[in-house]
């Protein structure tokens, strides 16, 4: 059973997001060569470093504002995480402990809180992002785009964490293609989807989804830069990259970031 500390509040109002990014987190001895792996899988290039230390950058695509970023982590083996973009850093980080996050870290560039489950989110400054960079046309005329952020959460924890998703962003949760996932309904102006995912086991973490015309096209295109095909699902194919990282191509309309049929 959950804890009760672990429900939100729900008299809370959601936090005011202006722009989503994913942030890929990635050891020293990995950053390089897994940020030419991504800048490569997404059509983009790279900015320059950022942060008091540099470890940070965005992965700069050819229209619109950037939603994909990069960070060098000193310690720990990575991953993916969230970072909501709000007027008011420290009122965001508020509202969403109010919600049920735990408060972290605060830097510059930002607080670190954690989701009921465990999982990272940045609440950082806004900075004017507004323009949904548009999908890359490849040859062969293959469209894709990397447009959703998928929490996977243990099953004991995912109805909290729905609750606690929906509560922090006042996006209303909506039937997904399998009865384990769940997903927000994205407006019109945000660059990223989120999906939850059910887990039978293991602890909280998040990979990101690509939404392509055409998945084998795509999968082979992955290939030919070094990841691996995990395995293959009705409308998704799990790929891990260079050096192991999970994410999964899937068969969504790359524009409206669903299903064919259920536009």
């Amino acid at each position: 059973m959950a804890s009760p500390a672990a429900g939100p509040l729900v008299t809370s109002a959601p936090v005011q997001i202006r722009w989503l990014s994913a942030v890929f987190d990635f050891p020293a001895d990995e950053f390089g060569d897994e940020v030419t792996f991504w800048r490569a899988i997404a059509g983009s290039t790279v900015s320059p470093p950022r942060g008091d230390r540099r470890q940070f950058a965005s992965l700069e695509p050819f229209t619109g504002d950037p939603h994909l970023r990069v960070q060098r982590v000193e310690t720990g083996v990575g991953g993916v995480h969230l970072d909501l973009h709000v007027d008011d850093v420290e009122a965001g980080a508020a509202a969403a402990a109010a919600w049920g996050a735990t408060v972290g870290e605060s830097t510059p560039d930002g607080i670190t809180v954690t989701s009921p489950s465990g999982f990272t989110i940045g609440i950082v400054p806004w900075n004017g992002e507004h323009e949904r960079s548009r999908p890359i046309r490849w040859p062969g005329d293959t469209i894709s785009i990397i447009d959703q952020i998928c929490v996977d959460v243990p099953a004991r924890r995912f109805d909290d964490e729905c609750a606690f998703f929906s509560g922090i962003t006042g996006w209303a949760l909506e039937p997904a293609s399998r009865p384990e996932f769940r997903a927000l309904e994205r407006p019109d102006e945000m660059p990223i989807r989120i999906l939850l995912q059910r887990l039978t086991s293991g602890s909280v973490s998040a990979h990101v989804d690509l939404a392509s015309t055409h998945p084998a096209d795509e999968v082979s295109r992955h290939e030919d830069w070094g990841a691996e095909v995990v395995a293959h699902h009705g409308n998704w194919t799990v790929m891990a990259d260079p050096t192991g990282r999970p994410y999964c191509i899937t068969a969504r309309n790359p524009r409206t970031g669903r299903l064919p049929g259920t536009d």
